[in-house]
């Protein structure tokens, strides 16, 4: 029974950890090749990591959607889809993808003369279910080893580590006084209970006992 509650809490913290990995924002320096547009299909479950800009997306099957590819300074590719977010989670509020595919086909730069970016995205990027991160700002750097600080990741991070420590405070603190006091009954009852049990036990083996020795 232990090995299953500590498998469950696992499971719920990797589930955590796994949603906001997905939809905090994340930055990669690349320098930008290429964008273009693509019909997807979205008649499948993989429909969950696309955005939904309109109420149309959920009854089509596939849609148009801009991309953008990058490579990395050490050679890796990047491709981002580049959609509306509109009031939908995650809540980005991005309505501007047209004047983002703009801004990424302007920052296009060849090997040569690279132009170093940091594209602001989040999601995942998995080849195997086709499924791409969405870019929501594209900010020019100094250059590949330019050093960016997840400010915003670590306030969220901290807000919700000082969210947690409150509700298991305050559950334990309420345990302590409501809970364990129960148990604690409960559990000095049945003692009770036994040891009542035991002790007529006890007279009934020397009552036996008595008959024996006569």
């Amino acid at each position: 029974m232990r090995y299953v509650k500590w498998v469950i809490i696992g499971l719920f913290w990797l589930s955590v950890a796994a949603f906001l990995h997905y939809t905090l924002p994340q930055r990669d320096i690349v320098r930008i090749v290429n964008t273009y547009e693509e019909r997807q299909e979205l008649n499948d479950w993989t429909r969950i990591f696309w955005s939904r800009p309109d109420d149309q997306s959920v009854n089509i099957i596939n849609r148009d959607v801009q991309f953008i590819q990058g490579v990395t300074p050490e050679g890796r590719p990047r491709v981002y889809r580049n959609e509306d977010t509109s009031w939908s989670w995650p809540p980005y509020f991005k309505f501007d993808t047209a004047n983002l595919y703009t801004e990424a086909n302007d920052a296009i730069s060849s090997k040569d003369k690279p132009e170093w970016v940091a594209v602001t995205h989040y999601g995942w990027r998995n080849e195997f279910l086709s499924i791409f991160p969405n870019a929501v700002a594209i900010k020019p750097v100094e250059g590949p080893d330019v050093r960016l600080i997840p400010w915003f990741n670590i306030i969220v991070l901290t807000l919700l580590a000082a969210l947690f420590w409150a509700i298991w405070v305050r559950w334990r603190r309420f345990r302590e006084a409501r809970i364990d006091p129960v148990i604690e009954d409960v559990e000095d009852s049945l003692y009770a209970a036994g040891e009542a049990i035991e002790e007529r036990r006890g007279r009934f083996r020397r009552w036996l006992d008595s008959w024996k020795s006569k």
